[in-house]
Parts: structure tokens; C-alpha cells; sequence
């Protein structure tokens, strides 16, 4: 069921299908995140007209509300919140490594506390994927140890833990309709990674996650770890780089073969008021966008840029509306993907690895650049 079919190569960077019960995932990707069974200010029908392919959610999150029993009951997370393409679920790994002060890890699993209510609970790899059989993802991970960047005597123990909770979950493991995803970790360490890649190919999962990366390292660091493990990976699985989302990330995570990205960055940065454009990040709170009469991005075809204002988003923003949060989440999660369906064309032309010093120098800096001042507006 879980065969990749790469149909382009242009480099390393290449196109694929990949099929799942609930839909063909056309490679690379972009998936939104809706940790809590939702994307944040959005309904599944925005999420179907900005053709959105693949949707994440979390299994720490779900598991403590509304529980994964539940939501089995329910009929599984694509019933229960009304999403019928392909969805992703991550282990709960990522989560409990960043409860840092209320977890306690050793051999067998993590003990944690609630960020709700301080109860305590407890991770292994076989609960961990008996939680996601439950919520019948179509995509589900190993439970992994997501170390500290700044331990590095640590991440050794973590990688090593890692790989023994990969064999744990492949054999927890009860459902052949979800594809079992395993998880490279070893931090920045060029031959840990290496042999975190070669160890977690050599397992039968019908895909490979890369973690432990956009955790603090520089961005300079994220990139050579790339480097490092991608060429290590079977070329006829599809390679998931976890929790990375800028435009920039996307092209230079393509440019090294990596096929599938989520972030919560985008919708994110839209509560935040700001939005990507090939100006860079814009903040649309800023006063010179009052009078403004252009969309946020006058190439993009998403519903907020064929009909809205960036003045009128300011409006929104100043009176506190939650329109305002929604609008500009279309606008981020719809620039991504649409970055996406470029770049696969690009890769089926042949053309992506020339074309990409532009696609970076047009979106360079859209998590860091100021707005620019608009001619003729109010200061």
C-alpha cells in the first residue's frame, strides 16, 4: 500500500507519489498543522480551497484531551474533525521533550506531568502507537527522544534510546493501514546522524522522519546535518523533515531530498499579525499599511489576497477582530503550498535546482525582514 513513486528528479530534489486510504500525497509537500484536531482560526473547508494535501496533528495533545479513546469512538480523527485527505500524527516525542522541567525519562519510557492540569502520565513506545492506531492517522511515528542541542553528552544516550524505541514500535505496530514512520535523531553531530540514518534505514518502515532539528541550532547547522543524512536515506521512501516552515527551509529542505515539511509557523506569525510575502515578513499591525490598497501579495491567488486589503487587515488587527487571525493564516498556509506546487513543477520541468538562487533571493528574510514602507501612508 505504502510504495513511493518517485516520478521526477532534478538534483537531489525530486517529485513523488505516495499513496494512503485516504488519498495520493503528491512529494513535496507542505502540511499545516492542526495539533488539537483543528488548524488554529480555520475550517476544513478553507483548508480544501487553499488545496491543502495533508493535515498534522499531535498525539500528546490529543491523548490528554479529548483522548484518544474518544476520538477512536468517534470514528477516528478524519471523522471526528471532518478532514477527508491523508493526515499525519507525530508520537509525542517533540512534547514530552519540551515538558524539560516535569518529565523524568529512562529505559523504558517518560514519565510527565499534564501542561493542563499537573496529572502525571506515561510514553512508551508501544502506548505511544497504541494512542495513534487509535486515532487512525494515515502517517504515524516511532516514539523518539528528542534531545537537548545544547547536551551534546546527552544525545548520544537519546540516539541510541531512540533506535531501541524504533524496534519497540514497529513491533507495537497493529494497523496496515497507517504507515509507520521512523525518526533519525543525533543532533548536529555529522557521524551520529550518519549512523542514526543508516540504522533507521535498515528497519522495514515505509518512510523516515528526520527530528531533533529547528530545536535552537543555527540554521547554518540544519542545513549540513541535511547534508549529511539525506544521502544516507533509502531514495524509495519518502523523507519527512519535522517541524520546519519557512519559504527558505522549504527550497533548501527540497534542494537536499527532503519531501514532506510541517510547521505551526504560519499560522502562528498570522496571530501575530504578520504575514510572508516576497517583500519579506510583513507586520500589517505597522500604521503604514492604514491606508494601503494592495493585498498582502499581489501574485497570490488565496481567497484573502483576491479580496482584502492590506489596509482592511490592519483594520481588522487594531479592532481586535479574530476575522483578522484567520484571513492571514489563508494567506501564509496558501503561500506555502502554492511555493510547493511551483517547486514540484519546477522539478518535473528540470528547471529547480537552476531556479532555486531565485526562489530563495524572492523569499529570503521572510522570518526576520521588517515591512517596508508603503509610498504616500500615514507613519
Amino acid at each position: 500500500m505504502f510504495e513511493f513513486d518517485i516520478t521526477a528528479s532534478d538534483g537531489r530534489a525530486r517529485t513523488g507519489v505516495f499513496p494512503t486510504p485516504h488519498g495520493e500525497l503528491h512529494t513535496p509537500v507542505f502540511a499545516p498543522v492542526g495539533t488539537q484536531a483543528t488548524v488554529k482560526t480555520l475550517t476544513p473547508e478553507h483548508l480544501k480551497e487553499m488545496r491543502a494535501s495533508l493535515v498534522l496533528s499531535n498525539t500528546y495533545h490529543l491523548y490528554l484531551r479529548p483522548g484518544d479513546e474518544l476520538v477512536r469512538e468517534m470514528g477516528g480523527l478524519h471523522e471526528f474533525m471532518q478532514w477527508p485527505k491523508p493526515m499525519l500524527t507525530d508520537s509525542g516525542g517533540f512534547q514530552v521533550f519540551s515538558l524539560s522541567d516535569t518529565r523524568k525519562v529512562d529505559e523504558d519510557g517518560v514519565t510527565f506531568k499534564s501542561h493542563i492540569d499537573g496529572s502525571t502520565h506515561r510514553f512508551t513506545p508501544e502506548r505511544s502507537i497504541q494512542i495513534q492506531n487509535n486515532l487512525g492517522a494515515d502517517i504515524i511515528m516511532a516514539f523518539d527522544e528528542c534531545a537537548d542541542p545544547n547536551n551534546p553528552a546527552y544525545i548520544k544516550k537519546a540516539m541510541e534510546r531512540t533506535h531501541r524505541w524504533a524496534e519497540r514500535s514497529l513491533k507495537a505496530h497493529s494497523r496496515a493501514d497507517q504507515a509507520l514512520f521512523g525518526i533519525v535523531q543525533g543532533g548536529v553531530d555529522p557521524d551520529l546522524r550518519a549512523q542514526s540514518a543508516e540504522f533507521i534505514s535498515s528497519l522495514p518502515f515505509p518512510g523516515i522522519a528526520i527530528g531533533g532539528l529547528s530545536v535552537g541550532e543555527t540554521k547554518e547547522e540544519m542545513l549540513r546535518t541535511l547534508d549529511v543524512v539525506t544521502p544516507l536515506l533509502p531514495e524509495n521512501k519518502p523523507r519527512y523533515l519535522m517541524g520546519v516552515g519557512t519559504p527558505e527551509d522549504l527550497i533548501n529542505g527540497v534542494l537536499r531530498g527532503v519531501d514532506i515539511f510541517d510547521c505551526v509557523l504560519p499560522t502562528r506569525l498570522a496571530r501575530h499579525h504578520a504575514a510572508f510575502s516576497p517583500e519579506g515578513r510583513l507586520n500589517l499591525m505597522n500604521a503604514a499599511y492604514a491606508r494601503d490598497k494592495r493585498p498582502i501579495d499581489e501574485t497570490c491567488d488565496c481567497y484573502t489576497c483576491r479580496t482584502f486589503t492590506r489596509g482592511y487587515l490592519r483594520h481588522l488587527i487594531v479592532a481586535k477582530e479574530l476575522l483578522a487571525g484567520t484571513l492571514i493564516s489563508i494567506h501564509n498556509l496558501r503561500a506555502l503550498i502554492r511555493l510547493m506546487e511551483q517547486i514540484r513543477a519546477y522539478i518535473a520541468e528540470g528547471t529547480f535546482t537552476q531556479r532555486a538562487p531565485e526562489l530563495l533571493r524572492v523569499w529570503h528574510g521572510n522570518a526576520q525582514r521588517k515591512p517596508t514602507h508603503v509610498s504616500g501612508a500615514t507613519a
